[in-house]
């Protein structure tokens, strides 16, 4: 189990060592993407967060103070924080997802800094694809504009549960409440015809600091809650599947000595759902069916588990199972598909080519398949449909997806997990589309 533990231990270990404080391992994780458009102040939000909850080292401090001196600014540059890359530090704007960590007493943050040019949308996808939460900011100058749209309409498509509408800068408009209520009347009425179902608005300055971490004493006539009260409280419980399980294996573990000679367990994650000690599971696509001898964590036994855990599962009889299968409880079985419809985002820099085949990753189950019919690409600033015979870096379509062989699926919208895949060049091994499954 250590192995699948890995990455999950590196995290928490990390996080650890910067809050330092005692009983955050029982804490809740909420991961969020900051988005919006250009120069709109992602950057300098993630940074005040860090800041302002004292979640950054001295010596990180000292480094972007020199750094900031040396641009001839007279305070420290806090977007130096996530701005990770040298292109971006030289252009003064992010380039890739930049991943950051913090915690409070009540809950542990895994941050997203999304870029915020058209030609990286494609980036703020990926730091989409996981997150319970997305703040789009806003510059308070300028309003609702096409990237802060194409940002709301991503996370809406990748189905994150909560949207939070910053309305940043208000520094620069002297805090004023009827700019504040014009811009949210105006995203409120973009969203209406995208699947959102919790919008909070705060106006703020991040540089400043008013209503990030600290209330402030500018921003007297909004009775909400600072950004920081909100990441807190909001609930997000109900973001995972908890009714289908879904288990697909990783790893089937044969140990080689004496003693455990004859253990079988599949390892993986459960992904949605959860499972008991004597539940009956059926094995997909095979069909056959069995009953949950053991639920291992590490060294110790368990009567159940639920998603995320990452355990080792037993069953009572001796089957075929291999990487890429995939249990489910008996009575809650998914569809098994050679052929579905699907939103897909075209990630590469060349485009789509019909003809060829792809191997498409869905779960731990990797297939060839092709794109066999595109039904119409979506104008993300108007949300029309076009009618296109291709797709090119950043698009956005409605596809018929064939595989070769069966892949067991949900829809997007009811299971994050397993209903989504990507799709990966077999020449190059990159990664060229993210798809959900309709």
């Amino acid at each position: 189990m250590d192995y699948f533990n890995f990455k999950n231990q590196l995290s928490e270990g990390s996080k650890m060592s910067v809050v330092g404080n005692i009983g955050l391992d029982r804490a809740e994780l909420l991961r969020f993407i900051a988005a919006g458009s250009v120069d709109d102040g992602k950057s300098t939000l993630i940074g005040r967060l860090l800041h302002d909850s004292k979640s950054i080292f001295e010596d990180q401090l000292s480094s972007i103070a020199r750094t900031s001196n040396k641009r001839g600014m007279q305070s420290v540059d806090l977007s130096l924080l996530t701005d990770g890359l040298q292109a971006e530090r030289e252009q003064g704007i992010t380039i890739d997802v930049a991943y950051r960590y913090f915690a409070t007493p009540k809950r542990k943050f895994i941050i997203a800094d999304t870029p915020g040019h058209e030609q990286y949308t494609r980036n703020m996808v990926t730091g989409a694809s996981t997150a319970n939460l997305a703040i789009i900011l806003i510059d308070a100058r300028k309003g609702v504009l096409t990237q802060s749209r194409r940002h709301a309409y991503l996370a809406s498509l990748v189905g994150i549960p909560h949207l939070v509408v910053a309305v940043n800068k208000m520094d620069l408009v002297d805090y004023s409440r009827e700019v504040f209520e014009r811009i949210c009347n105006d995203f409120a009425t973009f969203a209406q015809g995208l699947r959102l179902r919790n919008i909070e608005y705060i106006p703020m300055s991040a540089l400043v600091g008013d209503m990030v971490v600290e209330r402030g004493d500018k921003l007297a006539w909004y009775e909400g809650r600072a950004l920081i009260d909100l990441l807190e409280d909001i609930d997000i419980e109900h973001d995972i599947n908890t009714d289908d399980f879904r288990f697909p294996v990783q790893w089937v573990c044969r140990p080689q000595t004496e003693a455990l000679h004859d253990f079988r367990g599949y390892m993986g994650r459960v992904e949605s759902g959860s499972i008991r000690v004597g539940d009956a599971v059926t094995i997909l696509p095979s069909g056959l069916t069995s009953r949950i001898k053991e639920i291992l964590l590490y060294q110790d036994s368990f009567d159940d588990a639920f998603a995320p855990q990452s355990v080792t599962l037993t069953i009572e009889d001796h089957l075929d199972i291999s990487r890429g299968d995939m249990l489910v409880k008996t009575e809650e079985q998914p569809k098994i598909k050679k052929e579905f419809t699907a939103m897909l985002c075209w990630l590469s820099e060349q485009s789509l080519d019909p003809r060829r085949k792809y191997i498409v990753k869905h779960t731990t189950r990797m297939v060839k398949g092709v794109v066999s019919q595109i039904d119409y690409r979506v104008d993300v600033n108007t949300l029309n449909h076009e009618t296109t015979d291709s797709l090119k870096m950043n698009d956005i379509a409605r596809v018929v997806m064939k595989v070769q062989q069966p892949l067991v699926c949900d829809d997007y919208a009811s299971n994050r997990a397993t209903g989504s895949f990507i799709m990966i060049d077999e020449t190059s091994n990159n990664t060229v589309a993210a798809g959900m499954i309709c």
